[in-house]
This record gives C-alpha cells, structure tokens and sequence, in this order.
C-alpha cells in the first residue's frame, strides 16, 4: 500500500479534453489525498473513475468559496487536501489561488503537480510570437466594458490570449477588431479532443466567419501583438523634449527623448540648446 500523502494543499492540474493527459504523478496524488476540493463533483468523479478511485469531495468554486475556504485551510493540518478545476490547471480563471493564499499564510505546505492548460495549449497551435504573452481570462460580456478592457491592452507588444463562448465569438473578435485594429488571430477549439482545431486569419475575417455560425466548445483566442509603432515625427520629438526641458537639464533631457523615441541623442541635444535659448 502507498504512504499517505504529507498534509498540506495539492494543486492537480486536470485534462482539458482527453483523459490520456492527466499525468502518472497528479494520478497517484488524486488517488492518494484525503479529500479533493473541486469545481463540480460529476466532472471530477469521471476522472477518479477513469483512473479507478473513489475520493471524498468538497465542493470549492465561485459561489461558495468564501465560506468553504476556512474550513479546507484547517483540515491542511493534518490532512492532504488537493485542489483540481473541471478542467486544466486550478487557479487559471478561477478562485483558487485565495485557498493558496491562505494556505501559505497557514504555514501548510503548498505543492504544485502541473500539467494542461488551455491557453498555453492554444498559444502553441496558434502560430503567433509566444517570447510574450499576456493572458486576459473572460473579457467582460458587455459591449462597453468588454471595448474598454481591450482597449488597456492595446498598446502592450505582447501575443493577447482569452478564454471566450461560442454566442459571444464573434462580438468580441469584432470588438477586438475595432479597437486594435484587423490584427492576426487564431481561434481554437475542442484543444486535445478529436475535433481540435485552429482557425487563424484576421480578426475581422474570423469575426465574419463566426458571425452566423457560433462554434460549440470551449475557445481560445489568440491575437498578435501590433506592429512597429511608427517612427517619432518631428513634432512629436519636439513636444516629448520641451516636456523633459522642463524636469530634467539639456543633456539628460535629450538622453530620456532619444531612448524613448529610437533618435540620435546629439541631434537631440542640439535641438535643446535651440529650444532653452
């Protein structure tokens, strides 16, 4: 028989569509610990039947985490207590990383079991830069919200990746079409399952696609970083130096604008001297 796990918190990450992902150590871990804190128990008890096992399980999600966290963190003491999402890996999009939080602040040891996850999955078969990326969850479902989310972003040079439904596909790529401009994107869906696919294209073809044929499943979508920005015009150096003329002396000044903007810092330096005299 296998040593009981040491006590402490578990976090297990699940598969996001084919049971053959779930890793040979989350298995045992799953196996092994004293209770298993999950998102809904029908989706958690098909895995534990996939491997043969019976666990007890807590309920742990959105609606009832606050009341249920203080008594999971107490029973850390003595016992080990895993934590799984439906799907993929726990504190991604949901409220995990509280029980982590206070686990920690508990003194329990806090161990991590890594495995799947849907927007990593997505960002591999999107054909898009992945040396950055910025991960943004849900957006908001409301036009105005969901526009003024995106448009925080928009200026970070980074690969965007979110998690959306199929009914509501295609107003947000046209949303993210309008405010940053018809960039490269991919849709991806059904990850790890028979009908995995990756549509890429420009937001607004993909947006156009979507538009009367919502797909089914859960998506990911993954948009490029914008381009170069254009180079500084004339004014633009001029504005950004009187700016620095006013914080910093000639010399420096001209050294903070020609690193902001890409421009000669002699030239810079030059043109200072012209604007203080």
């Amino acid at each position: 028989m296998n040593a009981p796990l040491a006590p402490g918190l578990y976090i297990v990450a699940t598969p996001i569509g084919n049971l053959g992902d779930l890793s040979p150590r989350a298995a045992d871990v799953l196996a092994r610990a004293d209770a298993i804190a999950v998102e809904d128990s029908r989706v958690t008890a098909k895995l534990l039947h996939h491997i043969g096992v019976r666990r007890p399980m807590t309920p742990y999600h959105d609606h009832n985490a606050e009341s249920v966290r203080p008594g999971l963190v107490a029973r850390m003491a003595s016992e080990a207590i895993a934590l799984v999402s439906d799907a993929g890996t726990p504190l991604i999009s949901d409220p995990g990383y509280k029980l982590v939080r206070d686990a920690r602040a508990a003194g329990h040891a806090v161990v991590t079991i890594p495995g799947p996850c849907a927007a990593i999955a997505a960002l591999t078969l999107a054909g898009l830069p992945t040396d950055r990326f910025l991960f943004l969850g849900f957006l908001p479902p409301k036009e105005k919200a969901r526009a003024d989310a995106i448009a925080e972003v928009a200026g970070v040079r980074a690969t965007l990746v979110l998690y959306e439904s199929g009914p509501r596909l295609a107003a947000t790529l046209t949303t993210l079409a309008a405010v940053l401009g018809d960039r490269e994107a991919a849709v991806t869906r059904e990850l790890t399952k028979k009908f995995e696919e990756a549509v890429t294209g420009t937001l607004a073809s993909l947006a156009a696609r979507y538009t009367d044929a919502p797909p089914k499943g859960e998506i990911v979508v993954v948009v490029a970083p914008p381009g170069e920005a254009p180079p500084a015009s004339a004014a633009d150096a001029d504005a950004a130096l009187a700016e620095a003329l006013t914080r910093l002396p000639a010399s420096k000044a001209a050294g903070e604008v020609a690193k902001r903007f890409g421009l000669d810092r002699k030239a810079l330096y030059a043109r200072a001297l012209e604007m203080k005299a």
